[in-house]
Parts: structure tokens; C-alpha cells; sequence
């Protein structure tokens, strides 16, 4: 498995644990807004830090977190994927996986051998756009597929989309539409924060939250990430 990055300890990409986060290289999008194209561009990668490297560090880290976010990239197109975290699980850690849900059959075969614990799946747009923003050819229904592996697995799981300036209101819409047909019950939205390498000009140019939050209120768990404090529970849903 190619590794491009380990960071030792977060508070906040593992929803109620403490956490290490792997960072893999290789991804199958080319999403405008991506905050790690040093994991995405081949010519950007660095020198990968030896899985032996992580492994060991892990091992040294029993009892002081509790789990290991797997992220990229996109996880799921690594070889030796399966073999690393069934490695993970053997030192006790429960393990998170991000993943664009580009590659359904793989996530079906780690569901089904009982690896991961929670997964966090991005939605990236309304089918009918999906290959506008993910930037490249794709089946939608393996995103559909994967989508239904997800809210099916019985394990903890979100889905979620970036707000960008590529997705207006009514796209929104019809995105939250999409998943309850799908079943999906766990939606969150995260506006996009301008980074060193990202462009400034893909922020959302203005977001309605009360708008925003009327379109998740059909959802059990949901929220807006990235906007002020004061914003984030401006609308009250009244189911």
C-alpha cells in the first residue's frame, strides 16, 4: 500500500474516538477543490512512508488511541489495502475509511470481511453533473451501488458533500433528493475553505444555510460544517 502521509494524533476525523490518520496516494477524481493534491497528481508525490514504518508506530500507540482513519486519495484503489487493515484491527483499533464510492466492490469485500467500523462516503454532485465535478468519465451506478453498500452495512456512516461554487442551491437539492431515495440517512454538508494550493475562487459564492438546512431535515443525522457558529442551527427542521 502506498502511504503519503501519517498524522500521529487527531481529535477530529474520527467522530467520537482519538485517532491516527493515514493518508494514501493515487486517486481516480480530479475534483477542482481537493485539498491533498499532493496524494491525487503522481507528479506531486512524495517518497511513501513504508508501511512497516506505520505499522510499528501503531503498535507503539495501543491504549493511547483508540482508532485509524484511512484516507487519501481514494483508499480503496490500493493494493494491500485489506491485508494493511486487517494488520490495523489485529493491534485492537477500530478503523475509519474515507472513500469517493468509485469502487463499489471493493468496499462490498471490506464490509462483508468485517473491517471497517465507520465509513465516511463523498457525494460529489447530481448524477446527472457527477462527472462535471469528480473531472473525469465515470458509472454512476457504481456510485449508486456504493451509496446502497454504505446506508445497508449496519456500521456507523455519513455521507457528505463539499459546497463549492460548481454546486448551486438547487443542486443541493436535488442531491439530498437523490439520497433518500437511496435510503441514506446520515447527510452533512462542508462549505469549502480556500487552502494553500486550492483556488480562491472555488468558495460557494453565498450560502443560504436556512435553505441548505430545509433540504436535510429528511435526514436523521445531518449538519452544515465550516460556516460561523451562529449560522449552523439557524433553521429548525419540523418533521
Amino acid at each position: 500500500m502506498r502511504t503519503g502521509g501519517l498524522q500521529k494524533l487527531s481529535l477530529i476525523d474520527y467522530p467520537g474516538k482519538i485517532s491516527a490518520v493515514v493518508f494514501t496516494q493515487g486517486c481516480n477524481f480530479r475534483c477542482p477543490y481537493c485539498h491533498n493534491p499532493g496524494l491525487v497528481y503522481p507528479h506531486m508525490f512524495s517518497s511513501p512512508v513504508p508501511e512497516q514504518d506505520v505499522l510499528s508506530f501503531l503498535s507503539r500507540r495501543k491504549g493511547l488511541i483508540d482508532g485509524v482513519v484511512i484516507t487519501g486519495g481514494e483508499p480503496l484503489l490500493q493494493q494491500g489495502l485489506e491485508e494493511f487493515i486487517r494488520a490495523v484491527k489485529d493491534m485492537g483499533f477500530v478503523v475509519k475509511l474515507d472513500t469517493n464510492g468509485s469502487n463499489p466492490a471493493a468496499l462490498e469485500g471490506l464490509l462483508k470481511a468485517g473491517l471497517v467500523d465507520y465509513i465516511a462516503m463523498d457525494y460529489k454532485a447530481p448524477l446527472r453533473m457527477y462527472h462535471r465535478v469528480a473531472g473525469v468519465r465515470l458509472d454512476t451506478g457504481d456510485i449508486i451501488r456504493s451509496v446502497n453498500a454504505v446506508t445497508g452495512s449496519g456500521i456507523p456512516y455519513e455521507i457528505r458533500t463539499t459546497v463549492f461554487s460548481g454546486l448551486g442551491s438547487d443542486d443541493i437539492s436535488e442531491m439530498a433528493a437523490e439520497l433518500q431515495l437511496m435510503k441514506a440517512e446520515n447527510y452533512f454538508l462542508q462549505a469549502f475553505k480556500p487552502c494553500a494550493d486550492c483556488r480562491e475562487d472555488l468558495a460557494p459564492r453565498e450560502m443560504n444555510t436556512e435553505h441548505l438546512y430545509r433540504n436535510l431535515c429528511g435526514f436523521s443525522r445531518y449538519g452544515i460544517r465550516n460556516i460561523p457558529k451562529e449560522e449552523q442551527y439557524h433553521y429548525v427542521c419540523h418533521r
